[in-house]
């Protein structure tokens, strides 16, 4: 290879030192050998009688409709609090991010815990009368607690990218606010909001900590897919030929989203 086609060939590769990829191959098998041994370790003559087993429709059946309850609550909540956020001032929205990116780091046992002592019976609303804990509407509340940060972020992330220039030029030709938010603001946005609404329902279906915690694990009622999973591996509820059926199930969703989400983020190679 002559000078000038190494020279371009090093440009176009970058300059990271060979040894690297060392441990970067053992990073990337840690992420990957885990996940081919679940799939070596389902048993395909009986993956579609394991899914279709009564307890395993009833904790599908429960993931699917409370996460997208759960989707359509941080999409009502998320919006107006993404809008806010963007178009607030730089030491506003710092705080105000922080706040929404809190239960991405927070233990979701923690958030659990938290979710107890606001609904329990000795919490703020539980004096109130509401029982709320260990009911399919607690089910919602933590799917919407750990997943709306996902639509926040990611939609807030797609409007200050757009900016606010096509709005000003929107009022300057008499535009009203609502106009310029449906017309304007939002068709703009609407890959960050796509996307967000996606990774939301992702990770509403797949809670867990804070679900168990607050919301319990009784099978028709509260017991989603992640718990049904747990439970089984402890012995109890679905066998764990079922269990290791929905535990790819989840992991199929998980490899979707994410190609849906590459797929809607403008810029992206197909």
């Amino acid at each position: 290879m002559s000078p000038g086609a190494a020279r371009r060939s090093r440009a176009r590769d970058g300059f990271v030192p060979p040894i690297l990829a060392v441990p970067a191959v053992i990073g990337l098998a840690l992420l990957v050998l885990p996940l081919a041994a679940l799939v070596a370790r389902v048993d395909w003559t009986t993956f579609w009688p394991d899914i279709t087993s009564q307890p395993a429709l009833d904790a599908l059946r429960l993931s699917v409709v409370t996460g997208l309850i759960a989707t359509v609550a941080c999409t009502i909540l998320g919006v107006p609090l993404a809008l806010v956020i963007a178009r607030s001032g730089a030491r506003t929205a710092a705080v105000l991010r922080a706040i929404v990116t809190v239960p991405l780091v927070l233990p979701p046992m923690v958030g659990g815990i938290a979710l107890l002592f606001l609904f329990g019976r000795r919490g703020w609303f539980g004096a109130l009368g509401l029982q709320i804990p260990f009911t399919t509407t607690a089910v919602v509340i933590a799917q919407t607690f750990v997943a709306l940060p996902f639509l926040v972020l990611a939609l807030e992330g797609a409007l200050r990218t757009s900016g606010v220039a096509f709005e000003r030029t929107a009022a300057a030709l008499g535009a009203g606010r609502w106009t310029i938010l449906r017309r304007v603001t939002l068709p703009l946005a609407a890959p960050g909001l796509l996307a967000g609404v996606i990774l939301c329902f992702a990770r509403a279906i797949g809670e867990f900590g804070a679900t168990a915690l607050f919301a319990g694990n009784a099978p028709g009622v509260t017991q989603t897919m992640p718990l049904a999973i747990y439970t089984a591996f402890n012995g109890a509820g679905v066998s764990q030929g079922t269990a290791v059926a929905l535990a790819l199930l989840l992991l199929i969703t998980a490899v979707a989203v994410l190609l849906l989400v590459r797929a809607w983020r403008p810029g992206t190679p197909r």
